[in-house]
C-alpha cells in the first residue's frame, strides 16, 4: 500500500502523487493529514519552512471541497504574492484529476477586476494575500461568508509583516462554525493572540520542537568591523565555487546596492525586494531557479515567495530586526531532506544577538573565521584542478593540436601543469595576498581559531553524495571519534576540508594511508593551513540588467571573445569594462578578485 494511501487519501490525489513522484509523506503531512480528513476541526500546526505544509492543508482540503458546487468554500491567507501563486501553482499539481475544482490566486500588482471576474465564475478555494483580500471584501467583489474551511499559512511571517488587523477584519467575515487550520514556523504571542480569538479547542501538532530550527541546517557566525562586512561577504562566496545561496538584507536600499556591488565585482546575483515590478520579480526568480542567479539578495519580505529546495547556504549579511524572523531565514536551505549552511556576518555590537537566536532555534553557532588569502587560494586551486581533470574533451579541438604541440614543445608534464594553473591562479593569489586579515577577535573566535587543531583535506565531496553532515558522520564512523571531535567540515564539489584536535593527527592519517573504499583510494592530508571559513560561490557571466546571469563559468573562461590577441572588449580583474589591454583609463585600484572559474 502507498504510504500516502494509508493517510487516507481518496484515488484522484494518490494520481497526481505518483504523477509528482513523491513516495513518503513528510513529518507533518503524516500528522496533519489523518486528522484533519477525519474531523471538522480547527489545528495549530508548528512546522518550519520546507517541510512540506502546503500539502499538509492543501490535500485535506481539496478531498473536503464539493466539487459540484461553485460556492467559495475554502480560503487560504498567505504572507505574499509569491508565496500566493506559489500556493495556488501547487493546489492545481494537486487537484490535477479533479477537474471541476477551481482555484483563485488573489494579490497586489495585478487587475483587481479580472480576479473579481474568476472568483464569480466559481473558484471553490481562493488563496490570498491580506490585503488585497481585504480590499476586495471591502468592494463587494468576494463573499467568504460561508466558507469551510480556513488556513493560515506563515501565520508568524503575516503578523511580523503588519497584517494582524487586516487578518482579524477577514476572519471576522467568516463564520464560527468554519475549521481554521493555523500553520507556522514559531509561536509568538500574536499567533497565540489569533488563535485565541478565531479558533476553538484547536488540535496542536508540532514537527521538532516549538521555534526551533532545522536540524538539517548548520549555523556559522564570522565576527567583522562593520566597514568589513561586504569584503567578508565576497571572501565567503570566494572560499567555495558551488554556493547557490540567498543572501539576506534589511531593506531594500541595502538589498539592491549590495547586488549591484556584486554584479558589477563579477558574481552572479541579482536582487528582490519589494520595490521590483512584478515583470522584474519574476525574471529574477526564473533566473535564480535556473542558476543563472547564484547569489540572490532578498530582503525577509520578498523572499517568502522563494520555494527552492537546492540553496545550499543563507548568508546574513545583516540579521533581522526580530530575532524570531531568523528561523526563516534559515529555512530556505536545509530542505526536502537535504543539508544546508546558514552563515551570520556580525559585529562585536550584535554578539549578544546570537545567544537569543540559539536559545530560538535550540542549536548552538559555530564561531568561524573568515577565510584567509592562503585557503582560499588553496580552495580554488583544487578546484581548478578537479574542473580540469572532469572537463569532456571537446573533439573540435583536434583540429587545432599540432599547433598546440608545437607551441609548447619542450615541456613536460609537470611543467606544463604548473604553467596552466599559473595563468589564472597568480592573478587571483596576488590580489589576495595583498588583503587584511578580517576577523574581529573575542573570547569565542579566539577559541575557534584553529589552535592545537589539525585541518585535513579529503579527496571526496558533494559529487559523491557527501554534505557537512553525511561525511562528519562518515569520518566518525571511520575513525571511532565523538561527533566533536570532527568539526569544521566544508564540503566542495570534488573535495572537502575537516578538522580534529592535534592530538587525533597521526591516528587519522594512519588510518587513512591505504584506505579503500569500493575500489577507490580515500585520501586525506593534512591541509596548507589551519583555517575553516565558510564556503563559497561561482561568478561570472556577462553582466546583464537587473540580474546577473549566465552560466556557470570555469576557470579561465573570457567574458567576450577576441578575434586578436587584445582587442574588443574584456572585462578587467575587478568586473569592469575596458577597451583592448589599455588601463590609462583605470587606476590600479581593485574592488575585488576577478578570476574566470
Amino acid at each position: 500500500m502507498n504510504k500516502f494511501e494509508q493517510l487516507g487519501l481518496n484515488e484522484a490525489l494518490l494520481n497526481a502523487v505518483a504523477d509528482m513522484g513523491f513516495e513518503t509523506p513528510s513529518e507533518v503531512q503524516e500528522k496533519a493529514i489523518p486528522v484533519l480528513l477525519a474531523q471538522d476541526t480547527d489545528m495549530v500546526a508548528l512546522a518550519q519552512t520546507g517541510t512540506g505544509k502546503t500539502a499538509a492543508f492543501g490535500f485535506p482540503m481539496i478531498q473536503k471541497i464539493d466539487v459540484h458546487s461553485k460556492r467559495t468554500q475554502g480560503l487560504i491567507l498567505s504572507p505574499t504574492r509569491e508565496l500566493c501563486l506559489q500556493i495556488t501553482q501547487e493546489l492545481k499539481q494537486y487537484s490535477k484529476y479533479e477537474h471541476q475544482l477551481r482555484v483563485a490566486a488573489i494579490y497586489g500588482g495585478a487587475s483587481i477586476t479580472a480576479q473579481a471576474s474568476e472568483i464569480k465564475r466559481g473558484a471553490q478555494i481562493i488563496v490570498a494575500t491580506p490585503g488585497r483580500m481585504k480590499d476586495m471584501i471591502s468592494r463587494g467583489m468576494v463573499d467568504i461568508t460561508n466558507i469551510d474551511y480556513c488556513v493560515l499559512d506563515e501565520a508568524d511571517e503575516m503578523l511580523n509583516m503588519g497584517f494582524y488587523e487586516d487578518i482579524t477584519d477577514i476572519l471576522s467575515n467568516t463564520p464560527k462554525e468554519k475549521s481554521t487550520w493555523l500553520f507556522s514556523a514559531t509561536m509568538p504571542k500574536e499567533v497565540s493572540r489569533i488563535a485565541k480569538k478565531f479558533m476553538a479547542d484547536p488540535v496542536e501538532i508540532t514537527v521538532g520542537t516549538k521555534n526551533s530550527g532545522s536540524q538539517n541546517v548548520q549555523h556559522e557566525y564570522y565576527l567583522v568591523s562593520g566597514r568589513d562586512r561586504y569584503s567578508a561577504l565576497k571572501r565567503l562566496a570566494d572560499a567555495n565555487p558551488d554556493i547557490f545561496s540567498v543572501v539576506f538584507c534589511r531593506t531594500k536600499r541595502d538589498t539592491q546596492k549590495i547586488a549591484e556591488k556584486l554584479i558589477e565585482d563579477g558574481y552572479n546575483a541579482g536582487a528582490l525586494h519589494g520595490d521590483l515590478s512584478q515583470n522584474q520579480r519574476d525574471m529574477v526568480m526564473k533566473a535564480f531557479r535556473t542558476n543563472q542567479i547564484q547569489m540572490l539578495v532578498a530582503t525577509d519580505v520578498a523572499a517568502r515567495g522563494i520555494d527552492v529546495d537546492d540553496v545550499t547556504h543563507v548568508i546574513n549579511y545583516q540579521l533581522p530586526d526580530e530575532i524570531e524572523t531568523y528561523t526563516h531565514r534559515s529555512g530556505r536551505t536545509g530542505r526536502a531532506g537535504k543539508s544546508g549552511i546558514s552563515m551570520v556576518i556580525i559585529t562585536k555590537s550584535e554578539l549578544r544577538k546570537i545567544k537569543g537566536i540559539e536559545r530560538i532555534i535550540q542549536q548552538e553557532f559555530d564561531a568561524k573565521k573568515i577565510p584567509n588569502a592562503e585557503e582560499i587560494c588553496e580552495i580554488q586551486l583544487y578546484h581548478l584542478a578537479s574542473k580540469i581533470k572532469d572537463t569532456e574533451v571537446n573533439a573540435e579541438v583536434e583540429g587545432y593540436l599540432p599547433a598546440v604541440m608545437d607551441v609548447l614543445e619542450g615541456l613536460d608534464r609537470e611543467d606544463l601543469i604548473k604553467r596552466m594553473v599559473s595563468v589564472e591562479f597568480s592573478r587571483f593569489a596576488n590580489y589576495y595576498n595583498k588583503t587584511q586579515d578580517l576577523n574581529q577577535p573575542s573570547a569565542s573566535s579566539e577559541a575557534s581559531s584553529g589552535e592545537g587543531s589539525t585541518r585535513y583535506f579529503i579527496n571526496v565531496g558533494s559529487k559523491d553524495g557527501y554534505d557537512w553532515k553525511t561525511l562528519k558522520d562518515f569520518l566518525r564512523e571511520q575513525t571511532g571519534l565523538d561527533r566533536d571531535d570532527i568539526y569544521r567540515v566544508d564540503v566542495k564539489e570534488s573535495f572537502s576540508f575537516f578538522n580534529s584536535d592535534a592530538a587525533h593527527t597521526e591516528a587519522i592519517l594512519q588510518l587513512f594511508s591505504e584506505f579503500k573504499m569500493d575500489g577507490r583510494f580515500i585520501n586525506v592530508e593534512i591541509s596548507s593551513n589551519a583555517g575553516g571559513g565558510g564556503r563559497g560561490g561561482s561568478r561570472g557571466g556577462n553582466r546583464g540588467g537587473g540580474f546577473k546571469g549566465g552560466r556557470k563559468r570555469s576557470f579561465g573562461d573570457s567574458d567576450k571573445r577576441s578575434k586578436g590577441a587584445f582587442s574588443g572588449k574584456r572585462r578587467s580583474f575587478d568586473g569592469k569594462k575596458s577597451k583592448g589591454h589599455s588601463t590609462s583609463a583605470k587606476k590600479s585600484h581593485r574592488k575585488g578578485p576577478k578570476p574566470k572559474w
